[in-house]
Order: C-alpha cells, then sequence, then structure tokens
C-alpha cells in the first residue's frame, strides 16, 4: 500500500501553494471501510481516494472526507488519475466508483473526468432562503441572470450566483450550512459562483460537511456548473470555460470545463505530488 499526497487544479504559474490537497492511497485492498475513514481524517485533506483492484486500464476508487464517506470527488480522481499515469497506467482509465464507472484521459501531469450524467432543477424558493441565510447573503446579492438551481450529478449541488464585489466578503455561517447540509443529506460543496465573462467564473465553495471551512477546487461542482449553463442556454456551444477557485483559502485552483453541444461534461485540471 502505499499513500501520496497530491495537489490536483493546480495553476499555471507554477505556485507551490495552487491546487487542492487530496490524499490518494494505492493499493488498498487490506483497508476496511473504517480504516480508510482513519487515514482520511489523519491526512486531514478535503478528500482522499482509495484505490483498490488497480490495473493498467481500471481501478476501484472510494472517496473519504475526514467526517465520512461520500459517493465522489473530483480533484481527488484528476490526483488519482496522474498519480497512475506515473505508474504506466492510462492513457484512458475507467474508476469504478460509488456513482458509477468515471472514465478518466490520464498523463503523468494532467488528467480529465468525463463526468456522470446530471439533472439541473430549480431550487426551492424557502429552500434558497435557507441558504442565503446560512451563507449570510441575500437576494439582492444575487445575479438575476443567473437563477439559483439544484444539480444532481455525482454529488448533490445547490448552486447561486451572485454579483461583482460578492465573493470577496462572503463570511458564511459554519454551523448553519452545517446544519442545512445534514438535514437535506447534501454530500457535496455549496458553489457561490460569480461570472467575470460568458467563460469565466470564478466559486467559493462552503464545505463544513466535508470537515473544512470551503473547498479549494471542486471537481463536481465544476462539472454542475457546465451541466447548468446547458441546460439553461448561458452559454453559446460547444464550449470550455475556466473556473478559479481557492484565493480566499490560500490555495488558488484552476478548473478547466468542456461544455459540448451534446453528452456528458468533461473536468480537466493539473496535478503535482505534494
Amino acid at each position: 500500500m502505499e499513500i501520496l499526497s497530491y495537489r490536483a487544479f493546480t495553476t499555471p504559474d507554477s505556485n507551490p501553494r495552487s491546487g487542492n490537497m487530496a490524499g490518494v492511497v494505492i493499493d488498498a485492498e487490506a483497508l476496511s471501510g473504517e480504516d480508510m475513514l482513519r487515514i482520511a481524517a489523519e491526512l486531514g485533506y478535503s478528500e482522499t481516494a482509495f484505490l483498490n483492484e488497480v490495473t493498467s486500464t481500471s481501478a476501484r476508487v472510494r472517496y473519504f472526507t475526514p467526517l465520512d464517506e461520500i459517493p465522489f470527488c473530483g480533484h481527488a480522481t484528476i490526483a488519482s488519475g496522474v498519480a497512475l499515469s506515473h505508474r504506466g497506467a492510462g492513457p484512458v482509465l475507467a474508476f469504478h466508483t460509488n456513482v458509477g464507472e468515471v472514465l478518466v484521459d490520464v498523463t503523468p501531469g494532467a488528467a480529465t473526468l468525463t463526468a456522470v450524467e446530471t439533472v439541473v432543477e430549480p431550487l426551492d424558493d424557502e429552500l434558497l432562503d435557507l441558504l442565503l441565510a446560512a451563507l449570510r447573503l441575500s437576494r439582492g446579492d444575487l445575479d438575476p441572470a443567473l437563477p439559483a438551481a439544484f444539480i444532481r450529478g455525482a454529488n448533490p449541488h445547490p448552486i447561486v450566483f451572485v454579483g461583482p464585489d460578492v465573493l470577496a466578503s462572503l463570511d458564511h455561517d459554519h454551523a448553519a450550512v452545517l446544519a442545512l447540509q445534514n438535514r437535506e443529506a447534501w454530500n457535496g460543496t455549496v458553489p457561490v459562483v460569480h461570472r467575470h465573462s460568458p467563460t469565466h467564473f470564478v466559486s467559493r465553495n462552503p464545505f463544513p460537511r466535508g470537515g473544512i471551512r470551503e473547498d479549494p477546487a471542486t471537481g463536481s461542482a465544476a462539472a454542475g456548473l457546465g451541466s447548468y449553463l446547458r441546460a439553461g442556454g448561458h452559454v453559446e456551444l460547444p464550449a470550455v470555460i475556466r473556473i478559479e477557485q481557492g484565493a480566499e483559502t490560500g490555495r488558488p485552483s484552476l478548473l478547466v470545463v468542456e461544455i459540448p453541444l451534446q453528452g456528458r461534461i468533461r473536468v480537466t485540471g493539473t496535478a503535482s505530488v505534494s
């Protein structure tokens, strides 16, 4: 068994603190679920991936936060793909996860995951008000051109879009967001997003349910954003969008999302061992 630490969704400027930290545990067959949770808590990253049944073309993958097992994690998937590429695997890997098969194109420096099917739904008005209160936001902070929604993909994400200058001062109520995530069984982050241009977005992702205040880079939320933009006709297709995330956590990150006319969304990121 090998335990590795990776930075995923790093920025192109070689910043040694860029990217979201992820644990990657390879050849974890001997570990129970309790062992995996313990190791994830000891590492202390937002998520750690545990890889079993590893071959040159596939692996069984489970994901753990410091608090619980979750169905999927985008940045740990990117990290795992790059880690296996260094072992000679690829160029395409089939990751068998709790949400189904996820195909990952891998190189020793980057990976691209193909997201599972995603459904975009309106966010109930009463639930939106509760969420805004937990985020310490008001309806006046929202971008009227991009209505709040609920994304059901690899992880469930409520997503809200805000106007200029809102993200810089975002200071969510950690306990209130956690209570709402627990009540609604939201295993994913809560993306709060600003659109700078049609293809350039900035996102902050509170994640109390994952045992941290804010996630520096969230691949499943990025895939969800791509699905949202396509479903609502908010972007000219096909499109490639850039998402900046994590600067406020001290870990600036870059996620690149491919949105085809039809078919599955793809999310690309670079990664390096830490």
